[in-house]
């Protein structure tokens, strides 16, 4: 892209080639294998499936607890911290890399989040301890398996309040769409509600109880 400034590079062990890029439209934003992942069109991205949340699910958020799976460079921190100033945020993120270049390039630093590096995989939640979670675990362009059974969805499930949501993130483009579509029925067997949006190439599934 013309005025494209690389401003770091780096290899991962989670997320392969990482890069750490500026232009003059999209400011600054971190790449992974050519993907972005946050700053950039993921900004924008989110900040259109946030507005999809309803008042009267979003209006006990103030004061309340948000968890990020996939926390990455801390786009999604941001715009919650800035849509629920008076909330709990936690994000999760496997990459220390990409939590490193997030508080260098991003201002991680500044969204006043607690950043826990581990695998989900590992984690167990507690019953009824979230009202928003948020679950955005690509690596590259990858969705881990594991992240689609339904034990992991459950498990998702049960750490919601009883008026929680989640929103679940897929790309859909290309030979994606049927992968996406099939986790979305399988969305639908387990929550009482799914909405399906679409901003850019990608699917958010936003899911209440």
């Amino acid at each position: 892209m013309l005025g494209t400034k690389i401003l770091e590079e780096r290899t991962s062990k989670y997320n392969g080639h990482l890069r750490v890029l500026k232009t003059f439209g999209m400011g600054t934003y971190i790449q992974s294998n050519g993907l972005t992942q946050s700053g950039g069109i993921v900004e924008s991205i989110w900040k259109s499936a946030l507005r999809q949340i309803k008042n009267k699910q979003s209006l006990p958020l103030r004061g309340k607890k948000i968890l990020i799976l996939g926390l990455g460079g801390g786009t999604l921190a941001k715009l919650l911290r800035k849509k629920y100033p008076k909330s709990t945020i936690t994000g999760i993120e496997i990459d220390p890399l990409m939590i490193e270049l997030g508080k260098k390039y991003l201002n991680l630093d500044d969204f006043n989040t607690e950043i826990i590096i581990k695998d989900v995989r590992k984690m167990k939640f507690k019953k009824n301890s979230f009202d928003l979670i948020i679950v955005d675990m690509y690596q590259g362009d990858n969705f881990p398996r594991e992240f689609e059974s339904e034990k992991f969805i459950e498990s998702i499930k049960k750490a919601l309040t009883k008026n929680g949501t989640v929103i679940i993130n897929r790309l859909y483009f290309g030979d994606k769409r049927p992968d996406t579509v099939r986790f979305g029925n399988k969305l639908e067997k387990l929550f009482s509600k799914v909405k399906w949006f679409y901003p850019e190439a990608n699917l958010m599934f936003i899911c209440t109880n």
